[in-house]
């Protein structure tokens, strides 16, 4: 958040204030989801930022995981997934762009 009060391109942000409705994968019912940010640039550009750990941003492998375990990343990826299809398709209707970022794309691994 440090960033964005200091990037001199950064007209405003805030933090889990767009909602966006959306039909989740797993259980078939209405949900909200709250993007972690919402930046505006300069240039108009809006971008919406969804911050994940890298394991819950691609889908599972089942590996050595026991059962339980494989079956809950997978719930876990679907709804994520669910979420950020729906994000992408809200941003593109409105002219915004949708991004994922995980520790890898922050400088964290």
């Amino acid at each position: 958040m440090r960033r964005f009060d200091t990037d001199p391109n950064v007209v405003s942000w805030a933090s889990e204030e767009l909602v966006i409705p959306y039909r989740d994968r797993v259980t078939g019912r209405q949900r909200r989801y709250f993007p972690d940010f919402v930046v505006r640039n300069k240039e108009g550009k809006t971008i919406v930022i969804e911050v994940k750990p890298q394991k819950e941003a691609i889908p599972p492998v089942r590996g050595s995981k026991t059962e339980k375990r494989f079956l809950s990343e997978v719930k876990t990826f679907a709804n994520n997934y669910s979420k950020w299809e729906h994000a992408r398709d809200f941003c593109r209707r409105k002219g915004w762009e949708f991004v994922i970022l995980t520790e890898r794309e922050l400088g964290f691994r």
